[in-house]
């Protein structure tokens, strides 16, 4: 591996314990304004010294995260469609990778649909964008998306998805948490990490978080589980015990709630945040 690229790596898996947390916030590149991350900048800033990395796309890079703050970033460089469209595995490559290297980003990001209508050109795309990324020394993520027909997240699938990205050059994978999933970490040869997923209750999530790391995974790239929760700085610390500190669900669980008491003007970002973007207009008289 080229000293760059794993570098580069090492900002987003610690090299200490092989392990990352990554804080998701791409969801508006077709989802829109997501509830909670309407204005994104009012949801990142309090999280961002409690993550290894962001993951996000460059306008929200640029408009939402302060350049001096020196966070790792994984740049979403794939789009193309939206929740309201025909297909979302429709994705193609919508951000260069000249432009990923004037933003200074630690990895690239983009998602694969197999057993999709689109399968094949997301995986060309991936295959493509890891030459290309490979020759300026910056890693690529690929995610193993699973679109509407495709619910099933079974070991089977999820294996198989995993180990076809690792194939095409990806040099870690997200992918979902499933049953055996120690079946899907020891059939791909590069770090797995696990997506939040949908919205859970905080002690379903930091379930979650310790279940998968317990299984081998590299670490976890939370978005809603975090920052929809009532208690978004509180959360992400109790999942990064997880991921770096080796406690247990209810001993992370435990500091969930303590923190929550003890920082409770932190603790409120979110539902300050949601109230003030759900205001209704004034009448004219």
């Amino acid at each position: 591996m080229d000293w760059g690229l794993q570098n580069r790596l090492s900002r987003i898996i610690k090299p200490n314990n092989g392990k990352g947390v990554m804080l998701a916030v791409d969801h508006g590149y077709f989802l829109g304004p997501t509830e909670r991350l309407e204005v994104p900048r009012k949801t990142i800033q309090p999280l961002l010294k409690y993550c290894d990395s962001l993951m996000l796309t460059r306008g929200i890079l640029r408009t939402s995260v302060d350049a001096r703050f020196p966070v790792p970033v994984v740049l979403r460089v794939s789009g193309g469609s939206s929740i309201i469209g025909e297909d979302l595995s429709n994705e193609k490559i919508t951000t260069s990778v000249k432009d990923a290297i004037r933003l200074n980003v630690s990895a690239l990001a983009m998602s694969i649909f197999v057993g999709a209508k689109n399968e094949h050109n997301t995986l060309v795309n991936l295959g493509n964008l890891v030459n290309e990324a490979e020759e300026y020394g910056i890693p690529v993520l690929a995610v193993t998306a699973v679109g509407k027909e495709l619910e099933k997240r079974d070991a089977r699938y999820l294996s198989l998805a995993c180990r076809i990205a690792a194939e095409f050059g990806a040099h870690v994978v997200k992918t979902y948490y499933c049953e055996d999933f120690e079946k899907v970490v020891n059939s791909c040869p590069v770090p797995v990490i696990i997506a939040g997923g949908p919205k859970l209750q905080e002690r379903e999530a930091l379930e979650l978080a310790y279940n998968a790391v317990t299984a081998g995974a590299a670490g976890v790239d939370m978005g809603r589980n975090i920052w929809q929760s009532d208690y978004p700085v509180p959360m992400i610390r109790a999942v990064r015990a997880i991921v770096h500190g080796n406690v247990k669900i209810n001993e992370a669980y435990d500091l969930f709630k303590r923190l929550c008491n003890e920082n409770p003007s932190e603790s409120t970002i979110a539902r300050k945040q949601t109230k003030n973007t759900t205001k209704k207009p004034k009448k004219k008289k």
